[in-house]
This record gives C-alpha cells, sequence and structure tokens, in this order.
C-alpha cells in the first residue's frame, strides 16, 4: 500500500511541474507577441479558432511587462518551447510572424 502512495505522489508531482511548464510556455509566448507589438491572444485565436477564450492565456497576458522592461526572447526559444507542448498550430502561426516581421 505504501509504495501505491509513492507512485500516486509521484504522478501529482509531474502533473504539478507539466502546469507550472506550460505556464511557463503560455508567459514565454506572451511577452514575445508583446515584445513584437503582437496580440498573443489575436495569434492564439488564428492558431485555434474554434477554441474560445483561454483563462490560462489570459493570465499569462496580465503577467506580462511593457516590452521597454522585458528581456529579449528569441524566435527560436518561443517556437522551441510552443512545440515541446504540442502547440504545432500555434507554432506556426508565429512561424508566419516572424517571418512576417522578418525576425
Amino acid at each position: 500500500m505504501e509504495e501505491h502512495m509513492d507512485k500516486k505522489e509521484m504522478e501529482e508531482q509531474m502533473i504539478r511541474n507539466y502546469q507550472k511548464d506550460e505556464k511557463l510556455m503560455i508567459l514565454v509566448f506572451a511577452q514575445w507577441c508583446v515584445n513584437h507589438d503582437l496580440d498573443p491572444a489575436e495569434l492564439y485565436k488564428r492558431a485555434y479558432p474554434t477554441q474560445g477564450d483561454n483563462p490560462a492565456l489570459q493570465l499569462g497576458i496580465e503577467l506580462t511587462v511593457p516590452k521597454e522592461e522585458a528581456g529579449e526572447i528569441e524566435a527560436e526559444t518561443v517556437l522551441g518551447i510552443l512545440t515541446m507542448f504540442g502547440n504545432e498550430d500555434l507554432g506556426f502561426v508565429v512561424s508566419e510572424e516572424i517571418e512576417r516581421l522578418r525576425l
């Protein structure tokens, strides 16, 4: 019985870590958008038109800082983190913007 609890606790910890990392991914995406005068919600909607509002994205947007206060986020970093979390559609939209902005 004790081993089962440890496994369950480990699974719960993995889920918490994933959720924390996912929030970081959203914040990186949202801040990259702000840094390039793009609307993160609009890009997200282009990638996932049927999804509606995303509360995690809204929170990420609220946590961004003005681009003057933000550090540079490389395009490759944003694309890499989106891919890592399986957001290929959003990565495609970001790639279009990177091309358009010639980054």
